[in-house]
């Protein structure tokens, strides 16, 4: 296969997985936080399967496509994150809890299906049986490195809100107000920290440590209980 053909087909197998992760990841949030109280994603029509209505056009487009195009060892992508008032949901700090674990919640459900699909490979005939693979295989490994990433225990990422949730105000508090550097964190101690220990000589990964083993521990689990080990 050339290589032109081979990067389009290999395209062909992330985009619809890419596209439900984070499509569902996101409505999951909004149907969760309408159940608890506040509408403000339902009225904005973000509690939906169309996926251009959650679409972010750097994390959803450009940066897969960079990863993929570069031969990234991992591919991510995010998209624009549902609205949620949190002061109108009815208990606004327990229910943040469950509006917050609804998208790696949602994540790791559709990782399970698509580890119980992988069951129906034999009765799609060939050449498509290949290809069908191919997009269950993806979805369970993005699905549940996006569940798994989404879960690192700081905001605005799911897992700091679940944290400031359930933590004592005297440790939720200072967690809190972090939210406006999270990301800015997370990606400085993931992506730059190792680039910069490599300048010195020094070997630190903590995507693997992080992301990259508590992923393939989940997948494996998965793969395990749906019988597709």
């Amino acid at each position: 296969m050339a290589d032109g053909a081979r990067m389009l087909y290999l395209a062909s197998t992330w985009i619809i997985p890419a596209l439900l992760a984070v499509t569902l990841h996101e409505a999951a949030h909004g149907y969760i936080a309408k159940r608890f109280g506040d509408d403000t994603a339902w009225q904005l029509g973000r509690v939906t399967f169309n996926p251009i209505k959650h679409i972010d056009p750097f994390g959803t487009i450009v940066l897969p496509a960079i990863l993929l195009l570069t031969h990234a060892p991992f591919l991510f992508g995010y998209a624009k994150p549902v609205p949620v008032r949190f002061g109108r949901l009815r208990n606004p700090r327990r229910d943040m809890v469950w509006v917050a674990a609804a998208g790696p919640g949602m994540n790791l459900l559709m990782a399970t299906a698509a580890a119980l699909l992988l069951h129906t490979i034999g009765f799609v005939p060939q050449p498509a049986a290949r290809w069908v693979f191919d997009n269950l295989a993806h979805a369970i490994e993005l699905n549940v490195l996006l569940a798994i990433f989404n879960l690192i225990p700081l905001p605005p990422l799911d897992g700091g809100r679940v944290a400031v949730g359930l933590l004592p105000n005297a440790l939720a508090a200072p967690l809190a107000r972090l939210e406006r550097y999270g990301i800015a964190i997370v990606i400085g101690l993931l992506l730059f920290l190792p680039l910069a220990a490599a300048r010195t000589g020094a070997h630190i990964d903590l995507f693997t440590q992080v992301i990259g083993r508590p992923t393939d521990a989940v997948i494996k689990a998965i793969l395990f209980l749906t019988g597709t080990h």
